[in-house]
């Protein structure tokens, strides 16, 4: 998008972030501490405290954010909070959004990604990018995020200076709902990892020997990964405070994984049993327990964990 179509005539950016959540609060605090115009919007109005007081302007309302920014990155629950935000009562769509783009962070479907897309568009204007990130909390935090981009080629390089402030990658993987794929192959892999390792764990432990240095006797082979090193200590350890991310967030993305797998007749049994195992998880320890807790399933039986 060139430099004409922004609202604002300086080469800086007005910066705003919807949701600050697990990962929303630590990837706004990187904006703030690499210098830049941040107001912010949540839901619960308590978490914006910190922030405001790192730097960051808190608004009022989603449209106010929309007013006093010239990009608007966003990073809620689902599809249905998206579209709250967007265009719940004074949401970004009742506010002037010609020359402005909203990035979209959340992990939603691509289909409602280019839905939603469209409609923000004919609101107001506003244009759009879907890039759900991967990497975490850990990720938000240290800044080493890999976030997959779908959208306008200008759209992503105007862009491109402010997410890699809060990312070590951002990839242009095409066309509005691009990115929302580009997850969901991410989530297939993620969700197995944990599901996988939740098990080769729990070999270990039934077998006598000290899972605890599995990550140490398998790093360097075929079976090393980020994954292997970071989420095997955990489980051991039974280190879940903060969570990676919840039970719920991949259950939905699995969930997803499945509806585009059958749109596309795409066979996706090893996912298809992820999900089911973190369904399990759900209802063992509940939504919002960290999604590693799904090694807890086969130590014991349901009745017992929930007593854990």
């Amino acid at each position: 998008m060139a430099d004409a179509s922004r609202t604002n005539p300086q080469d800086v950016e007005r910066l705003g972030y919807i949701g600050l959540g697990l990962m929303g609060a630590p990837m706004t605090r990187r904006l703030l501490k690499a210098g830049h115009q941040v107001t912010i919007w949540n839901r619960s109005q308590d978490k914006t405290t910190p922030l405001v007081e790192a730097g960051a302007v808190r608004a009022a309302t989603p449209r106010d954010v929309m007013a006093k920014s010239d990009i608007v990155f966003m990073c809620v629950t689902d599809a249905a909070a998206v579209q709250e935000v967007i265009f719940g009562r004074e949401g970004l769509s009742s506010a002037p959004g010609a020359g402005k783009l909203v990035v979209d962070f959340s992990s939603i479907h691509p289909d409602a990604a280019r839905d939603l897309a469209a409609r923000l568009k004919d609101a107001n204007g506003t244009g759009w990018i879907d890039a759900p990130v991967s990497g975490g909390t850990k990720g938000a935090e240290e800044g080493t995020l890999a976030i997959m981009a779908g959208g306008e080629a200008g759209d992503i390089e105007r862009v491109r200076p402010y997410v890699l402030a809060m990312a070590r990658r951002f990839t242009h993987m095409g066309s509005i709902g691009a990115g929302q794929t580009t997850k969901l192959c991410n989530q297939v892999i993620v969700g197995c990892a944990m599901a996988v390792l939740a098990e080769a764990t729990r070999l270990a432990v039934n077998a006598g020997i000290d899972a605890n240095r599995l990550p140490e006797a398998l790093a360097g082979g075929f079976a090393d990964s980020i994954p292997l090193q970071l989420f095997v200590p955990r489980m051991v350890q039974g280190i879940h405070i903060p969570p990676l991310g919840h039970i719920a967030t991949m259950l939905k993305d699995l969930d997803t994984v499945a509806d585009v797998a059958q749109a596309t007749s795409t066979p996706v049994p090893m996912a298809s049993l992820a999900g089911q195992l973190f369904r399990l998880a759900k209802a063992a320890r509940g939504a919002q327990a960290d999604a590693l807790e799904i090694y807890k399933l086969s130590g014991q039986s349901l009745a017992s964990l929930n007593a854990t």
